[in-house]
């Protein structure tokens, strides 16, 4: 006798990031042994999704079977929507496109819990956060999230994820999402609603659900690519895992000139495990078919990426032998299994037309300065230098902040906060918190003593640069307005700050005091001391949380100076073993 199967079919997406217009994506396209053709074409965006999900959606309502669309986090930050309107565009789009259900993502938690009990009020789908563990939460909240019966988070007496269930062919299937337990180390959840382990959860919830008579199980993660695996690795029973948090774009797109990734769909111990890229740019879509016991048997899909009609090759051309070129470039995309063409979704672009672009295409076009050459950012100094933007940044926080009556001291910023280098030429609004700044956090002020500010910068850079200690990344690398000093990675531990002074208002440098307190202003991510902050949190009072963005201040502060130019004075120093360079 045939065993009864369950047959779904899938669509997801992940760490869309508010990029709901399509992106220019370069392609490097090797045709007939020829010299790779250089081209762009317009790539994603949410309009797209939409209408390839409508035709995924119409083909398994002919093909007899269920059909899901899954999102796996991060939809919040990126692009000056995000910066505009938060998390009510993403709730509208989302909504508008016809998600099924979402992981929470750690970009969600940025600026607290508060972003997400509005966004949760205006989504129709839920949102699953099985390790979140809203017990404890704060009956004083005006906005409390153990309220919302549309977030599934964790069951701290069954030590388990609250899950959704789709009746598939007379079968349940059990969706539960993961976010990763580590979040106050990355974001800013309240304090009051801790994450719990993701793998003791996940163990949990299998066997809670194979009690229950469930075995058809999917995860909905936003743990990371790596994470997946590893928990897939140690978890027993679930079928698939859609996952994000990593960008990992699974498939071969080497005929497009991207690095090859694992195959769409890796199995680890009978694990499927899917991840879609980032930015709206690819869909992933898969047939997966389960028997009685919860095992896949059956597993067919791809990510694609979601390409416009428009090619354009990177040249002028004018020549037939050219446009013959550009001819065989448009077949060779078109004959390519891994892309597809798609119009854009007339309901989708109503929206947005309607609702969402007038404004963010007003600010793209008004300028608010003229930048007087390119002005670089990188996150750790080279033979170059340092980044020539951060420091401005730094600044500008510390202009404002005294503008506002603050009467600061000097202002410190991570590397990691600045996403962009600025080119030579007017720069817009946009510009500033649709690339520069980009995360739409806001500026404290805060007080501490010397000892700890010296601590604080020394201990972000042995993080960024892994000295003495297995650091989380380059971009906690410090940068700073109102204060220079010289760091020696050759000297012991608590040492390697061989000078650190700061500036007065009347411009003279003096010696920091130890003992002595001084004002701050800093992004509200670095005053909550991670990556190498931890000495910030010796606050001596509560900080201050500002109503401005760091991308407030700094717009603000390019309308005021009429533009930017780079700073002349070199005023800190990176000593990397015998190397040199300065950060300016």
């Amino acid at each position: 006798m045939t065993k009864k199967t369950t047959k779904l079919t899938i669509a997801h997406i992940n760490d869309t990031h508010s990029y709901f217009d399509p992106s220019s994506v370069y392609l490097q396209l090797s045709i007939e042994h020829k010299d790779p053709v250089h081209a762009y074409v317009s790539c994603g965006g949410f309009s797209r999704i939409a209408s390839r999900v409508k035709q995924l959606k119409a083909e398994s309502v002919r093909n007899g079977s269920e059909f899901l669309f899954l999102h796996a986090g991060d939809c919040f930050q990126g692009t000056l929507y995000y910066s505009l309107y938060k998390g009510l565009a993403n709730a509208d789009l989302l909504n508008e496109i016809g998600i099924d259900a979402m992981a929470l993502g750690n970009h969600e938690l940025d600026m607290g819990n508060e972003p997400v009990a509005d966004f949760i009020q205006h989504i129709n789908f839920p949102l699953l956060a099985g390790n979140w563990d809203l017990s404890n939460e704060s009956k004083e909240k005006e906005k409390r999230l153990s309220d919302a019966s549309n977030l599934l988070s964790y069951s701290p007496k069954s030590k388990t994820a609250n899950y959704l269930t789709k009746w598939v062919n007379g079968e349940r299937v059990a969706i539960f999402g993961l976010s990763i337990d580590m979040m106050a180390d990355i974001a800013n959840p309240d304090f009051d609603t801790p994450f719990v382990n993701a793998l003791k959860t996940a163990r949990n919830t299998v066997a809670m659900l194979h009690n229950e008579g469930i075995n058809n199980i999917i995860l909905l993660s936003h743990l990371g690519y790596e994470g997946d695996l590893e928990l897939a690795r140690q978890t027993d029973g679930i079928g698939l895992i859609i996952g994000g948090h990593s960008h990992v774009l699974q498939g071969d797109f080497s005929n497009l000139g991207f690095s090859q990734q694992d195959n769409y769909g890796v199995e680890i111990n009978g694990t499927r495990v899917v991840q879609a890229g980032c930015h709206a740019l690819a869909m992933g879509h898969m047939e997966i078919e389960f028997d009685t016991d919860g095992n896949v048997v059956s597993f067919e899909g791809a990510n694609e990426l979601l390409f416009g009609q428009r090619l354009c090759l990177d040249a002028i051309r004018t020549t037939e032998l050219e446009e013959d070129l550009y001819q065989q470039a448009r077949e060779y995309l078109m004959a390519q299994p891994n892309v597809y063409f798609c119009k854009k979704d007339e309901q989708v672009e109503k929206l947005m037309n309607e609702r969402y672009r007038p404004e963010v295409e007003a600010l793209q076009n008004t300028e608010i300065g003229v930048v007087q050459s390119s002005l670089r950012h990188v996150r750790i100094p080279d033979e170059k230098g340092g980044s020539e933007v951060a420091p401005l940044v730094t600044l500008s926080f510390l202009w404002k902040a005294n503008q506002e009556g603050f009467e600061a001291d000097f202002a410190l910023h991570n590397a990691g906060g600045v996403r962009a280098s600025i080119p030579e030429g007017s720069v817009s609004s946009a510009d500033i918190a649709g690339k520069v700044l980009p995360f739409a956090v806001p500026v404290s002020v805060y007080e501490i003593k010397g000892k700890y500010l010296a601590l604080a910068i020394e201990s972000a850079i042995d993080n960024a640069t892994n000295n003495g200690v297995v650091g989380t990344g380059s971009g906690s690398f410090p940068y700073s307005a109102g204060l220079r000093y010289e760091y020696d990675a050759n000297q012991p531990s608590g040492s390697r700050l061989t000078y650190i002074q700061i500036q007065t208002g009347a411009g003279e440098w003096l010696d920091l005091q130890p003992d002595r307190v001084y004002r701050g202003v800093s992004s509200a991510y670095t005053i909550k001391g991670k990556e190498g902050y931890s000495a910030l949190l010796n606050v001596e009072s509560e900080p201050v949380i500002t109503p401005f963005s760091m991308a407030d201040c700094f717009n603000d502060y390019i309308v005021d100076q009429k533009g930017l130019s780079k700073l002349e004075v070199s005023v800190n120093r990176y000593i990397a073993g015998a190397a040199e360079a300065s950060v300016a």
